[in-house]
């Protein structure tokens, strides 16, 4: 099998058709034909369906594509890396939103001071999208907020975090709260921004354990949005400590919820460690330090390593 007949492949699954696929590639029609017949002759199975329409892909051929592309980028990233002794390379890597907001830029200044070369594509999206993204080999890394069903590859569970509830300072029913933990049943009387996802499954619970109905006023799937509709007074929101370094210090208050059951776990996931370019095996271990050295200095709000403790948020 030759990386040329990989190009072919991929190039012929992405156009759908061999003839505008041997134009793309500038051979001839024939050709192409040929090199992909001696290439399922090698695998000893039916990557294709063709038809008098075009080409559709069997379920081994799009098996045989996702893997075909990892190759080919990879193939190319060493042939960079050689051509100018450095490790070079793009990866992608998510991040749930809360978590972008204290990860993302310290993991990209840590990168570019220590991989210059290496191109970074940051996506900030739900940890369901992530998932999804990772699966699809469209991420070679991402920092997800919750657990996930039927994600393929590696998990590392990286901090615990906190929960709070967090609130405009201008309002009164935040300023009416005394300075220590909070329990469920003492904010039940707080309207609320909740998200549809996430962490909305851990506070329906811990209400029905308090035997309270919590007060949601809006529902918003979206970071940016929910503190807006939090800094306009609409109501509280409950969120890792994270979150507020969203909005300015002075405008929220918060205070930690001590009978919410499930701290949060952002966890570290990845394509399989065969899948993992030089550039990205280079940007995990930069992720993990990024994490520890964010939490030792307590730049992580309400963060844990394991047992260790992290600051809290901002007040």
């Amino acid at each position: 099998m030759e990386l040329r007949q990989l190009r072919y492949f991929v190039r012929l699954v992405e156009l759908g058709s061999i003839n505008r696929a041997a134009k793309d590639l500038e051979i001839v029609t024939s050709a192409l034909s040929q090199q992909m017949s001696r290439l399922e002759t090698e695998l000893n199975t039916r990557l294709l369906q063709r038809s008098t329409t075009g080409v559709c892909v069997t379920q081994a051929g799009m098996a045989f594509y996702q893997h075909a592309q990892l190759t080919l980028r990879h193939a190319e990233e060493a042939v960079r890396a050689a051509q100018e002794a450095r490790l070079s390379g793009k990866v992608a890597v998510g991040f749930a939103s809360t978590t972008s907001a204290v990860l993302a830029m310290p993991f990209f200044e840590a990168m570019r001071e220590r991989y210059p070369d290496v191109r970074l594509r940051l996506v900030d999206s739900l940890s369901t999208s992530l998932a999804m993204l990772i699966n699809g080999r469209q991420l070679d890394l991402a920092v997800i907020a919750q657990s996930v069903g039927g994600l393929r590859g590696n998990a590392r569970p990286l901090v615990r975090e906190r929960l709070y509830l967090i609130g405009a300072a201008s309002t009164p029913y935040m300023q009416d709260l005394h300075a220590g933990p909070l329990r469920v049943e003492q904010i039940a009387h707080i309207p609320l921004v909740l998200g549809s996802q996430g962490l909305r499954d851990a506070v329906d619970a811990a209400f029905a354990q308090a035997e309270c109905e919590p007060r949601i006023f809006l529902e918003v799937d979206g970071l940016q949005v929910l503190m807006n509709s939090v800094l306009a007074g609409v109501g509280a929101t409950i969120l890792p400590g994270a979150a507020t370094l969203r909005v300015p210090a002075d405008s929220v208050i918060c205070r930690e919820i001590s009978d919410l059951q499930m701290p949060r776990v952002s966890t570290l996931v990845s394509l399989p460690r065969e899948e993992l370019s030089p550039a990205a095996w280079a940007a995990h271990a930069v992720l993990c330090d990024t994490v520890e050295s964010l939490v030792h200095e307590g730049r992580w709000p309400g963060a844990e390593l394991h047992s260790r403790t992290a600051a809290g948020p901002r007040a």
